[in-house]
């Protein structure tokens, strides 16, 4: 089998990416700070900052893709740690990106929707980017490196995540079932869109676009949802009570990160390419019991 490299193998992304692919391909992911066991995944320490370690572990595993989901992705940290964050979301994307224009074998790199500022969507690839935190900008920034370093690159940017908790990882969903099954309130923003889909459905776009992208493609869900009106729907299918929701705004919850209000992206072109994102209320009962 093909070797498909996966960095960020223990966080939430790519934990769900290698599950996926393990089957198909031979799986080799990169971790750092979590140690993580899986069956038929060959998982190698990397610290993904370390240059000269990352270039003999690529010639070590002579990788026919390579899928980089590796990240601080909490923009709260990005926007007090600029400089901390600055070398895994930017400096490691475009050296992984150098080293597969070397090799001419796939990249897919993973962006993110915060890379636009919320005042005009929905937002297609085209669309100028204008992030207003760090996270957005450091990844507006690998975006457009990666692409100048090997414009065969795909860049594939995530909307908001949910699904299953993984050994070592979660997404949003995982703290908000735990107050909806503590029966405590549960606020969350009636001004704050996006176009949510799950880990799974996120992983079957990653590798639609490894064999048939260069460029830019959203991978966004079909709903433009709020984060209060995806509350509602996960009360309903874990059948909590709605009235344990409470409407706030994001003004209400000041961080140290800016939020931008909309941030919904028009995935056409990933549609078109077979890209099938379910509906949202099926996969949630599906993961409610799960956690």
């Amino acid at each position: 089998m093909k070797k498909l490299w996966v960095t960020g193998a223990s966080g939430f992304l790519g934990w769900h990416l290698c599950q996926l692919t393990k089957q198909s391909w031979a799986v080799w992911g990169a971790y750092w700070t979590q140690s993580i066991e899986t069956p038929e995944i060959n998982l190698v320490q990397l610290d993904l900052t370390d240059y000269p370690a990352v270039k003999r572990a690529f010639k070590q595993i002579q990788p026919d893709a390579v899928i980089h989901t590796a990240a601080q992705s909490k923009p709260n940290f990005c926007q007090t740690h600029p400089d901390e964050t600055y070398p895994i979301n930017v400096t490691a994307s475009v050296n992984l990106a150098n080293l597969c224009a070397e090799a001419a074998i796939p990249y897919v790199f993973t962006s993110t929707d915060l890379v636009f500022d919320g005042r005009n969507p929905p937002y297609r690839e085209a669309d100028p980017m204008c992030p207003i935190n760090h996270y957005g900008e450091q990844k507006a920034i690998a975006e457009d490196e990666i692409l100048r370093a090997y414009p065969q690159a795909a860049i594939c940017r995530m909307p908001l995540m949910f699904g299953a908790k993984t050994p070592t990882a979660q997404s949003f969903l995982q703290p908000w079932l735990k107050t909806l099954r503590a029966g405590k309130p549960l606020k969350l923003f009636t001004d704050e869109f996006r176009t949510p889909i799950s880990a799974n459905t996120a992983a079957t776009g990653l590798l639609l676009a490894l064999n048939k992208v260069n460029g830019r493609l959203h991978l966004g869900g079909h709903d433009t949802i709020s984060r209060f009106e995806f509350g509602r729907l996960l009360a309903e299918a874990g059948q909590f009570s709605p009235h344990q929701l409470q409407p706030c705004l994001q003004q209400d919850m000041p961080m140290p990160a800016p939020r931008p209000k909309n941030v919904s992206m028009d995935s056409a072109k990933a549609f078109a390419l077979g890209y099938a994102p379910p509906q949202l209320k099926p996969e949630l009962a599906k993961i409610v019991g799960r956690g």
